[in-house]
């Protein structure tokens, strides 16, 4: 058998139940405290009233002279009454040392003798006691009379017991009114406090919200992608590890404005702009990000869900594969060549010319030999020496010479192999494609030439790998139009480009994996006028340096 619910379902409502029953259980406590205290504070008072009164009664020199006098109660009784009324007790009673009444408020009770205790009076003592008299359950004084130092009277001065509690009805009243309209205003408060409540919680209780935060850290820890919340005030409330790692920021983001996070500037604007970005790509020191952000529409306090994928290695890949798609036609182009040459010695032996068909191969073989027997002779790294080759054949069907310098030489097996193959692939491959298409542009005159430079008589682009000291030393220089001085600063910025719209990425992933490797970028002018990039990169594991232009 089920019990029946007593709660409601909802944390707000069951917060509602249990504020209100503490708000009467607390106001219903004030109130029991206020009409125990102005119960007390009543008799106190009454006490305080009818012990003024009979002092007063027995101090004065009229009454102790209307003692005397052989008929007391002629003068006594009308001046009790008169005190009596002026200050509203209940009765004054004046009576001789034997407690025989000469004073009463029922004038039929003058000559009885007085209902009470008398012994604590006639040894010279002023007492209080709450006794049952003619009136009924009274609080009284009775204090001695004194003539020359002898007991000759008593008073007695009273409040009856029912004038008490009427009094504290009263006040009983008013606290009742007080207590609900307090009781009546923190219920409305409690309503107007959980209605906001149920509304930010959608009706759910402690058990849901519980289980809905356990899955909420869970999914922030298990997804891969980066997630970032920022509030109304583009300060971080929320992150996940993915986003801590892909921007780098410690356990003390949460609660940082995004500016302050030293972010790249081009990122950091992404993350306050006030409108949705999608798929844009940002770089960081050390990776490429694709950020989308979407800004909160609703809630009381508006923010932005930003969410974090990292391109680095799909960056690296295209790069890859932009280079084996260049491998592939620059194949092509040398097959149709080699189609048109095994054609020409053919035709020459057709034409019984047999020496000068083996002049003409054997040349052609010199030719095609010399570059690739100095790649292979200089690099030990295969996929450095890979890399050379396939750039030298791109960069031949454009007509740009490709040569190795002389004093290049990397033995087999002297990079570590923390330095990532595909890190030499984005530096090195990016560099010489920037110079090809610099030599190429400025032999063909289509390039831009800078002031203070000589033209280039032929498109050349030339190649230093060498270890260095303890360091691997990758040059590309070209005989380009080159890069102006004022330009030098923002050409490893992301978007910097000469070559129209979608470019300008090489060179900051250049930056990029150089940083990563704890290397440097250094841009200066070559020989032949154009731009010289110098890449050193540490062959052992040493921090990451500042890299500059």
């Amino acid at each position: 058998m089920r019990l029946p619910r007593v709660l409601p379902r909802s944390l707000a409502g069951q917060l509602f139940v249990m504020q209100a029953l503490l708000v009467a259980a607390v106001v219903t406590g004030c109130a029991v405290f206020a009409y125990v205290s102005g119960r007390d504070q009543a008799e106190e008072t009454a006490k305080r009233q009818v012990r003024t009164a009979a002092l007063a009664m027995a101090e004065s020199p009229s009454v102790r002279e209307a003692i005397r006098a052989p008929d007391p109660s002629a003068a006594l009784q009308p001046y009790a009454e008169r005190v009596r009324a002026e200050t509203g007790i209940a009765f004054i009673t004046i009576m001789d040392p034997r407690g025989v009444r000469w004073t009463h408020p029922t004038p039929a009770e003058i000559g009885r003798p007085f209902i009470g205790h008398t012994d604590r009076a006639l040894l010279g003592e002023t007492f209080e006691e709450t006794y049952t008299g003619t009136l009924g359950p009274s609080i009284r004084v009775v204090t001695p009379v004194r003539d020359e130092g002898r007991v000759v009277g008593l008073v007695s001065a009273g409040i009856t017991v029912e004038r008490v509690s009427t009094q504290v009805r009263e006040q009983l009243g008013a606290l009742a009114l007080a207590a609900g309209a307090a009781l009546a205003l923190g219920a409305l408060g409690t309503y107007v406090i959980n209605a906001r409540l149920r509304r930010h919680t959608h009706g759910m209780n402690a058990r849901e919200l519980s289980r809905m935060h356990d899955y909420h850290a869970a999914t922030l820890h298990a997804v891969r992608e980066g997630l970032l919340m920022l509030d109304g005030r583009r300060r971080i409330a929320l992150v996940n590890d993915a986003a801590r790692e892909l921007l780098g920021l410690g356990p003390e983001a949460v609660g940082r404005r995004v500016d302050e996070l030293e972010l790249p500037a081009a990122l950091t604007g992404a993350l306050l702009a006030s409108g949705p970005r999608v798929d844009e790509v940002h770089l960081t020191a050390d990776r490429v990000i694709v950020v989308n952000t979407s800004p909160v529409v609703g809630g009381e306090q508006r923010g932005t869900v930003v969410t974090l994928r990292d391109h680095t290695e799909l960056q690296a890949l295209s790069g890859e594969l932009d280079s084996e798609r260049g491998f592939s036609q620059a194949l092509r182009s040398q097959a149709h060549e080699a189609a048109n040459r095994l054609h020409t010695v053919v035709s020459l032996i057709e034409l019984g010319r047999v020496e000068e068909a083996v002049e003409f191969a054997t040349a052609e073989l010199e030719l095609a030999q010399v570059l690739t027997d100095r790649v292979v002779g200089a690099v030990g790294e295969p996929v450095l020496a890979a890399l050379l080759l396939g750039k030298a054949a791109q960069a031949n069907e454009r007509g740009v010479e490709l040569v190795l310098a002389e004093d290049s030489l990397i033995d087999d097996g002297a990079l570590p192999e923390s330095l990532a193959a595909r890190d030499l692939v984005t530096v090195l491959g990016n560099l010489i494609d920037n110079a090809v298409d610099a030599a190429s542009e400025a032999a063909n005159g289509g390039g831009a030439a800078v002031p203070g430079q000589r033209a280039a008589t032929r498109a050349l682009v030339t190649v230093t790998a060498r270890t260095d000291g303890g360091e691997l030393l990758l040059r590309v220089a070209d005989t380009g139009a080159g890069i102006a001085p004022d330009d030098a600063d923002e050409v490893f910025r992301r978007g910097w480009t000469t070559r129209g719209t979608g470019r300008g990425l090489g060179l900051a992933l250049v930056r990029q994996a150089a940083y990563r490797n704890g290397g440097t970028v250094t841009l200066d002018r070559s020989e032949g006028g154009g731009a010289r990039f110098t890449v050193r990169l540490p062959l052992a594991g040493r921090a990451a340096r500042e890299v500059t232009a």
